[in-house]
Parts: C-alpha cells; structure tokens; sequence
C-alpha cells in the first residue's frame, strides 16, 4: 500500500480524479437545489414556452418577424441580427485598420499624425458612449419628406439610411446563405495548402454563378434587378433601410475597434525583421513583392492571436446595442425573460448562443493559423 501511494503517477491521478469529482458533486447539488427552490415557488420549467408566441414585434430582423411570432422565431432573429452587425463589424473594422496601420507606419508626416490622433481619441473613448454619439446624431437627422437625396440613389433621414439592392427574396437569401456555409466548409475541412487557395477561386466562381442564378430567375419579370429606394407617404418603400440603431452600433463599433485592430496590425508589421526586407531588396523584388512575399505573411502570423482576441470581443461589443433599442440576441433575452419569466432557460440560451458564436471565430481564426503556419513550427 506504501509503494502505491509512493507512486507519482498514482498520486497525480487520485488528485485529478478527486478534483473532478468534487466538481461533479458541486454542479449536480447546484442543480437539486436550483430545482427545488424552483419547484417551491410554482415556477415553470422547460424550454415548452419557445412555442408561445411573444406579442410584441422588432424594429429591425432579418427574417419577417410580427407580434404573432413565436419565442423561438424572435430568439432566432435576435441571434441572426447579432451575427450580422458583428460580421459586418470585423469586415469595415478590419480594412480601416489596414488603413490606420499603413498610416501609422507611413514615412509622412501627415498621415502618421492623422493615424495617430484617431487611435489615441477613437481607443481611450467608451464604445457605449460613442454608439451613443452616432446615435443622437443619427436621429436629429432630417424627417422623411426632408430627406437628404444622393443621386436619387441613397436616402438619409431620422428613419434611417436607404439603398439602393439588389432584387432577391428570401427563398434566394436562403440559398445564398446555404451555398456559402457549404462552400466555406468545404475549404476548411482542406488539409493541403494547394487545394486550400484552389478551393477559395473555385467557391468564388460557384457562389458568383449562383447569384447571378438566383437574381435573374428568382424575381417577377417585371422587377428590375435593383430596387431603389423612394419616398411614398411618410415612409420609403423599396430598396434596403439600415435602422439608426443598426447604423449607430456599426458606426461605433467599426470605429472603436479598427483602432485596436490598427495598433494590432502595425504591431505585426513592425515585428517583422528588418534584415528579411532587406534580402529581398538584395534579390530584386520590389517594393510589392517584399510586402507580397516576405512582410505580410510573416506579419499576419505574428497578428493572428491578437486579432482572434480582438475579433471575439468585438462580437460580443454587439451587446451594447441594448443601449439604444437594436434588438439583437442580447437585447431580445432580455426581453424575452422580462416578458415569460423563464430566466434560467433564457440565460442558457443566450450564453450557448455566444459560445457557438465566439468558438466558430476562433475556430476558423485556427484553421488559419494551421494553414499559415511554418513548416516545422506548433
């Protein structure tokens, strides 16, 4: 018995398996009790209540949503309205970034201190107070019938932003929609470098070919291919509306992270060994092909953490849009349990619904990493 506890093996192993154990114990006493207190009160339980419907409609979904809508349908457009501005955000976050670093590296003057000044007010301001500050700006906007007109093309009122899209439904967003998660996947199940950038042209190709499918067959023949927006009443029919609340939360958000973004991407750029420029300046490349073939990847390797860091909580930045009334996943839980009481299931919800979110960035942010990756580095 003294030999097998003298074991160092055995001793690591017991203290594990007691640790999990205790943790075991912890969460099913947590759960009882949560039960019983539950069940003292004459609470309901269970997820039964996503079929009720709500009573109460959004100012702003992706999918048709109206007070007849169940809780299930209001939750998933509350999730579709955060996956969207936080995409969108990453994506005009990402390239004023690029933009920001490139001037902060520049050997002008002008632009250095221009990317300069913007990092240092844009990174030390709240993001809630300037979502707030896009917002109220936004709504002292003129009225509809005042609206300012761009080339009879673009619409910009208190009500919102209009433009100018394309004519499709939402049967042919649908299968947009399908035909980019098949694509995506199928490149990140690649393990070949080769077939990795082959497969990013051949998925473009696809999904252009099935656009352009969906857009000329998919609408009236009546219809043209773009929809404008114009002015009938009091409201704009025709066209895309971007909501101040949407517009303000973009705004804000873009701005405030494309200064860490900024500072990230210089960060890389900077990293990068100045005696790796100069071989290939000794080899004859140019100026775009040492940027091309030696700075930028060996710079995006250095980034990749950082931004999936910063990406990840940019995505969960969307939830300060409660602040000003855009309904996304947030937003909508709150509600929702204000309105059925049923918090416990709610909260699930709403944090399996970000962790699916934040682990999807992170995992493709990996997949990356993995094909980017030097030979012989973990």
């Amino acid at each position: 018995m003294t030999q097998i506890f003298a074991s160092q093996k055995l001793r690591r192993t017991a203290i594990q398996t007691g640790f999990i154990a205790a943790i075991i114990f912890v969460i099913i006493a947590t759960v009882l009790t949560a039960q019983r207190n539950i069940a003292d009160q004459g609470m309901a339980t269970g997820f039964g209540f996503l079929e009720q419907t709500t009573g109460w409609p959004m100012n702003f979904s992706l999918i048709e949503v109206s007070g007849r809508s169940t809780y299930a349908r209001v939750l998933w457009a509350g999730l579709l309205n955060t996956i969207f501005v936080g995409i969108m955000t990453l994506f005009f976050a990402t390239l004023l970034g690029i933009l920001l670093a490139l001037m902060r590296i520049s050997s002008n003057a002008l632009m250095k201190l221009v990317g300069t000044i913007y990092v240092e007010v844009f990174r030390n301001v709240p993001v809630i107070l300037q979502v707030f500050f896009w917002y109220a700006l936004l709504t002292h906007l003129p009225n509809p019938k005042q609206a300012i007109n761009i080339g009879d093309a673009v619409l910009l009122s208190n009500r919102g932003l209009m433009l100018p899209s394309f004519s499709l439904s939402g049967n042919d967003i649908w299968i947009l929609l399908v035909t980019l998660i098949i694509g995506i996947a199928s490149i990140w199940i690649t393990k070949d470098k080769s077939t990795f950038t082959r497969r990013w042209g051949i998925f473009a190709g696809v999904f252009a070919l099935v656009f352009a499918i969906v857009l000329f067959t998919g609408r009236e023949p009546e219809v043209g291919l773009i929809s404008f927006p114009e002015l009938k009443g009091l409201r704009f029919v025709g066209g895309v509306t971007l909501k101040p609340e949407f517009s303000a939360l973009l705004i804000g958000l873009v701005l405030f992270g494309a200064s860490y973004i900024g500072e990230i991407i210089r960060g890389g750029l900077l990293s990068v060994d100045q005696g790796k420029l100069e071989a290939g300046t000794a080899l004859g490349l140019s100026g775009f092909q040492i940027n091309r073939f030696i700075r930028i990847p060996l710079a995006f390797r250095a980034m990749l953490p950082s931004l999936t860091n910063q990406y990840i909580w940019l995505m969960k930045g969307t939830t300060v849009g409660i602040a000003i009334g855009y309904p996304d996943y947030f937003a909508i839980i709150s509600t929702a349990i204000n309105q059925s009481g049923q918090t416990l299931e709610l909260l699930a919800l709403l944090m399996g619904g970000f962790i699916l979110i934040n682990y999807s960035i992170g995992f493709a942010m990996n997949r990356i990493n993995e094909h980017i990756k030097l030979k012989g580095r973990t």
